[in-house]
């Protein structure tokens, strides 16, 4: 069930109603077994005074890629790319390269309004604060939600990461950002000096 909700808002309750009517107290549980595994990651919503009615379930993901193609029969490129859950596999790659390269004291969060403002991440890092888009596209488009987030958030930097091959500005402050850059971005943009260490221990 969690595979084919990747990257998705967590609804418990719906989540009860097809485990033959269990409780959203027992599907918590549940998940906080898988989240304590290091299975499922479960991403919290960023809670700031905005001025806005804010998003408030969490995301969640499969935190391996392969387990995630396993359980929906995707064997090949070939199958991926046809299928629906290709970007939200993407996604849940990228959240967790973004993870693996933060250091220790860094939050991260997803950032949504009921109006349709959205930030797929938001790090925080002391009084910094950093926003990551993420598309599964050699030509990334940011939606009107993305920019609405930023001016909402009022973030230090912003960037999109997608596959591409080399890294090259979208806007005034936002750049297009291939993933194997992904550590070196993050450490610009949380002027952090030991990710390089935190890096070396994570491995």
């Amino acid at each position: 069930m969690l595979a084919h909700l990747q990257g998705q808002l967590l609804n418990a309750s719906q989540l009860g109603v097809a485990l033959a009517g269990a409780s959203h107290t027992t599907v918590g549980r549940y998940l906080d077994v898988l989240v304590d595994t290091l299975m499922v990651r479960r991403l919290p919503p960023l809670l700031v005074n905005v001025g806005k009615r804010l998003v408030k379930s969490p995301k969640v993901y499969l935190r391996d890629s392969g387990l995630l193609h396993a359980l929906l029969g995707l064997a090949t490129v070939r199958d991926l790319q046809g299928h629906p859950i290709a970007g939200a596999s993407w996604e849940g790659f990228v959240v967790e390269q973004v993870a693996a390269n933060l250091p220790s004291d860094a939050q991260l969060s997803f950032f949504r309004t009921a109006a349709g403002a959205e930030l797929d991440l938001v790090i925080e890092r002391g009084s910094r604060r950093a926003g990551i888009e993420i598309k599964f596209s050699a030509t990334p488009k940011p939606t009107k939600g993305f920019w609405q987030a930023l001016q909402d958030l009022k973030l230090d930097r912003a960037c999109v990461i997608a596959p591409v091959e080399r890294r090259h500005p979208l806007a005034k402050g936002v750049d297009v950002v291939p993933v194997s850059e992904t550590a070196e971005w993050l450490r610009q943009a949380l002027g952090a000096s030991d990710l390089a260490s935190t890096q070396r221990k994570s491995s």
